[in-house]
């Protein structure tokens, strides 16, 4: 799914001109991208719920181990719960309708159900991001600035930033989905497994200037912002570790490697997401396209835990 792709690149997006197709606002959307493989479906179906019930399992798990375990109440294991129950809520945007989808003879959906779940899936990647964001800056200051970490990692700037992660995101994609959702279609077909607002901008006729300048400046603010504080966090934090002791420099690797893996899984989808929008996929295998359309909603959820959980879980902060 083309998460920050399709949100940022949707600033890209050229102002739409009137199609010669009278323009009628459509009551819903048809996936073009399934097809009739008979039986098979039900072994597809059976194989993407056993996927579905182990991201919740594996989730719901590691929230409940944080919760329950006083002595993970500290900063970092707060944001990775906060993570995991993202997690959850991108599974749940994803799966039920894919598995419907799959087992149905008509695929077809509601308009506003599938900006629901436009809202649902671009509320996972924004907060998805945001958190990796606030774990970079947690792991930062534990290693960089360990005796002003309890002062400047407090209870309350712990609540912050978990508050800021999901209201944020909230905000802008009800916004986002808002203008998308007063666009006139002059089309109904959607060549994705599921609802896509890069492809479901790109069936509007009418003026997009306001969704495309709205795209601009949250891609500004968030991609670059985001990304440069990443950047530097993880800058400095290698310069600590190479002046440090070999002590520290496992204990400060130990933590930093899973979140550094999960950053390039995250990436790794939003490339995939821009490769297949950008390019022309017509002609590729049928298993590519299924790959690249269902990495980064599918892989996060179930590799994101378990990365974070074996590096992480079994360490103490360096301090």
């Amino acid at each position: 799914m083309e998460f920050y792709s399709s949100f940022f690149l949707n600033s890209c997006v050229c102002v739409q001109t009137k199609m010669s197709v009278n323009s009628t606002q459509v009551s819903y959307f048809i996936f073009s991208f399934y097809s009739d493989i008979g039986l098979l479906k039900y072994l597809v179906f059976f194989f993407l719920m056993c996927l579905y019930v182990i991201a919740l399992f594996v989730n719901l798990l590691l929230i409940v181990v944080i919760c329950m375990n006083r002595s993970l109440h500290e900063p970092m294991y707060l944001f990775l719960c906060s993570l995991f129950v993202n997690e959850l809520w991108g599974s749940t945007g994803l799966f039920p309708l894919l598995l419907l989808q799959i087992l149905s003879d008509v695929h077809t959906i509601p308009v506003h159900y599938c900006y629901l779940q436009i809202f649902c899936l671009y509320i996972y990647a924004n907060v998805d991001f945001y958190n990796l964001a606030v774990l970079s800056y947690d792991r930062y200051l534990a290693i960089c600035c360990p005796l002003q970490y309890s002062t400047r990692m407090s209870s309350k700037k712990v609540a912050q930033l978990i508050a800021m992660t999901w209201l944020i995101p909230l905000v802008v994609v009800m916004i986002m989905v808002s203008l998308n959702a007063s666009l006139k279609m002059c089309g109904n077909v959607i060549d994705r497994l599921y609802c896509d607002n890069y492809t479901v901008v790109k069936l509007a006729c009418s003026d997009t200037t306001v969704n495309n300048v709205y795209g601009l400046i949250y891609t500004f603010i968030v991609l670059v912002g985001l990304v440069c504080l990443i950047a530097y966090t993880y800058f400095k934090i290698l310069r600590v570790c190479l002046s440090g002791s070999k002590q520290c420099r496992q204990k400060a690797m130990s933590t930093c490697i899973p979140h550094l893996a999960s950053l390039f899984n995250f990436f790794s989808g939003c490339f995939l997401e821009v490769i297949q929008s950008r390019l022309s996929m017509k002609g590729a295998p049928i298993l590519l396209r299924i790959f690249m359309s269902l990495y980064f909603t599918v892989s996060p959820p179930i590799f994101n835990p378990l990365e974070i959980a074996l590096g992480n879980f079994s360490v103490y902060y360096c301090r």
